[in-house]
């Protein structure tokens, strides 16, 4: 079988880029919608608003797929989707969202962990350098973060590893599972598979319908959970799904390094104050992204 033209180097760090702005910016919009909605609700209305905007693209699809198509594609739902919506919106009720966005650079470890143990991955030097490089970034802007006050971790931060976990398998599942769908029918069948779940518990099970008729706010938190929802979710997985078929699971990952920088810069927006370890760690961040993604021959 021959192999894959390469990548259009301009496309891919487009989309590299604009995905850490996307998905830099979520942990404010969780933030917003916690202020009104259960960690719950937000999870569960992000994922049902991703899925109803992508309806016209899934629904004429469904009838295509084969079983183990729907298999998979319900795993990657679960995993690159539902499971990470409802763990980062828990997380985020005793952390901080900077920590959070932090925490989320931990998908790069798994994704190359897991492919390797589970999906026959190979290791390249360059590889180990460039995630190396992200991982002390990242160190650095955990030990910078809050004053250099490292107390403010707790055990919410569990969740946050869990939710990069699933994150580090799917990232695998994309790239060898769905080399043949395109990356619209992944995300919007995805999604469309797993929301049921996610409307039982939001009209069902949560308190959801009654804050949108009683708290003056929920309008507004409801705005922002569904930016949250339709950008940060629909659209943005579209986006990531290509990004994978592009590149290897491990580059692809990186983007999660790129993350904290948003959120950091949302902190300045909002106030926060940048100690000299968020530079260190920016900068090593950068770095290891751009080593990672040299040529290899």
């Amino acid at each position: 079988m021959s192999e894959r033209p390469a990548a259009n180097p301009w496309l891919v760090w487009t989309l590299l880029i604009t995905l850490a702005l996307i998905w830099g910016s979520s942990f404010i919009l969780i933030k917003k919608g916690l202020q009104v909605f259960s960690a719950g609700e937000v999870g569960a209305l992000r994922i049902f608003s991703a899925a109803i905007v992508l309806l016209p693209l899934s629904l004429p699809k469904l009838k295509t797929l084969s079983a183990r198509q729907w298999k998979w594609l319900f795993i990657s739902g679960m995993l690159g989707s539902f499971a990470p919506a409802f763990l980062f919106a828990y997380a985020q009720t005793q952390l901080q969202s900077g920590v959070t966005g932090v925490l989320n650079a931990l998908t790069p470890i798994f994704a190359l962990l897991v492919g390797v143990l589970f999906f026959r991955g190979k290791l390249k030097r360059q590889d180990i350098i460039g995630i190396t490089l992200g991982f002390a970034g990242t160190i650095c802007l955990i030990v910078a973060g809050s004053g250099g006050e490292l107390g403010n971790f707790n055990f919410y931060a569990i969740f946050v590893i869990l939710a990069t976990l699933c994150y580090g398998f799917n990232l695998n599942i994309l790239k060898f599972q769905f080399s043949v769908l395109t990356p619209k029918i992944i995300t919007s069948i995805s999604l469309f598979l797993i929301s049921p779940i996610a409307a039982w518990y939001l009209f069902v099970q949560s308190d959801f319908i009654l804050k949108m008729q009683t708290v003056p706010e929920a309008k507004i938190g409801l705005f922002y959970i569904c930016i949250l929802g339709v950008i940060g979710t629909a659209i943005a997985l579209i986006m990531f799904n290509r990004l994978v078929q592009l590149t290897s699971p491990v580059f692809t990952s990186f983007v999660t390094y790129l993350i904290p920088i948003v959120a950091v810069v949302w902190g300045l927006l909002d106030g926060e104050v940048l100690y000299a370890g968020h530079y260190l760690g920016i900068v090593f961040i950068i770095i290891g992204v751009a080593f990672a993604n040299r040529p290899k021959k």
